[in-house]
């Protein structure tokens, strides 16, 4: 039997760890339970298994029947600070936490890769080793992981990974996509602390005000990032808190925003941040205060390598047929950190669609939302693809006879 029929016989044990995943969210770097139902999971394989010390990941390692290069799969565990509101049978029991962004899926669909690989090892031309990180949202666990080692778990270095993540919008279910070069954002957090001297509301010229100065800072910047970019090398920049003050007659001696900047490329990711820094201190100081800038670099832009991206593609067609796959035409605004892997390792991120079929694709609520909901349809079709890719990538490295 192929992979992929072998895929479709493990569809009811996918669906299974799912739901239970789903039920019992966990968020950040430390998931025990979710750990533990991984390492159930995977009891029984022939995979050489490892955990985490500064976070809850695992790391399994397969060795081929062939010898060969190493070959990386990687799944992300971690869920969202979201109280969920779908309704579902298996909706989480977890208070405030939910699976909204599919790392359920991505889970169980690398599980089912394991136990796949595991059966035809024998035509394995190398090794495998499957990445379970946690952490994803906003915690850096992939870099964690490779300060952990993981690049050197099966005692060569990968010579190429690859990673999937679910959409429960957009894509029609079961279609896969990607794009040669950056296929995500690089995404940085900024918080701005503007500070001047309080006063009495009814005489601002014996004060000095953060507050006009600091929106006067929020509007240059969006006039900075369009002015001073390329728009085919975008920047995005969103402030998305701003607090200062408690009552309408008291002028406060500070004023603090918090902003999300994305970019695409190296060279503005670069850029961004001393002109960022630049517009704001400018300003202050035209007004007579002062201003701290706390930017902090979080994800780097994930750049997928076009060989590995056409290979991705290629593979998708053979394997589910060409018409599952499209080429994405410009990269996502998100952000990854399985950009780390992707800056040290040449590979591929590739999107699945798991709208659920009922659900019109107008209105279909998207990743990060309470109300997302994802079609357990794709599992096995995410788990072959995963077999596939590090299949045929050893195969494709094996020394001739």
């Amino acid at each position: 039997m192929s992979i992929r029929d072998d895929a479709r016989d493990l569809h009811g044990d996918l669906v299974q760890l799912r739901r239970a995943l789903h039920a019992e969210p966990e968020v950040g770097l430390h998931l025990p339970r979710t750990q533990e139902k991984v390492l159930v999971a995977l009891d029984g394989l022939p995979l050489q298994l490892s955990t985490g010390s500064a976070l809850s990941s695992v790391i399994g390692v397969l060795r081929g029947g062939k010898p060969g290069p190493t070959v990386l799969l990687r799944g992300d565990m971690d869920a969202l600070p979201v109280a969920e509101r779908t309704g579902l049978d298996y909706t989480s029991r977890n208070p405030d936490r939910m699976h909204a962004c599919g790392h359920d899926l991505h889970t169980s669909m690398l599980v089912g890769a394991a136990k796949l690989l595991s059966a035809h090892r024998d035509q394995l031309a190398g090794d495998v080793v499957f990445m379970f990180q946690p952490g994803e949202e906003g915690y850096d666990g992939a870099r964690l992981m490779i300060e952990e080692g993981m690049f050197d778990a099966s005692g060569s270095r990968p010579i190429a990974a690859y990673g999937l993540h679910v959409s429960a919008s957009g894509l029609p279910s079961g279609v896969f996509t990607t794009r040669r070069g950056p296929v995500l954002a690089a995404s940085d957090a900024v918080q701005v602390t503007v500070r001047g001297r309080g006063g009495h509301g009814s005489a601002p010229h014996r004060a000095l005000d953060p507050i006009p100065a600091a929106c006067e800072m929020v509007t240059a910047l969006q006039t900075f990032v369009t002015r001073s970019f390329d728009p085919f090398d975008p920047v995005m920049l969103t402030v998305g808190a701003f607090q200062a003050g408690t009552a309408n007659n008291v002028i406060p001696d500070e004023a603090r925003f918090d902003a999300t900047v994305r970019s695409f490329s190296a060279e503005s990711h670069a850029r961004v941040r001393d002109g960022f820094a630049r517009v704001c201190a400018g300003i202050a100081a035209a007004h007579g205060l002062e201003v701290d800038v706390d930017y902090v670099d979080q994800y780097p832009v994930t750049v997928n390598n076009d060989v590995e991206a056409e290979f991705a593609a290629d593979v998708v067609g053979e394997v589910h047929g060409e018409e599952r796959f499209v080429w994405t035409p410009q990269p996502a605004t998100g952000s990854e950190d399985f950009s780390r892997v992707l800056d040290e390792i040449p590979g591929a991120f590739v999107f699945l669609g798991a709208r659920p079929g009922d659900k019109d694709p107008a209105t279909a609520a998207y990743n990060h939302s309470p109300l997302a909901e994802f079609d357990d349809g794709v599992l096995g079709d995410g788990a072959a693809l995963y077999s596939e890719l590090a299949l045929r990538r050893l195969a494709q490295s094996r020394p001739a006879a």
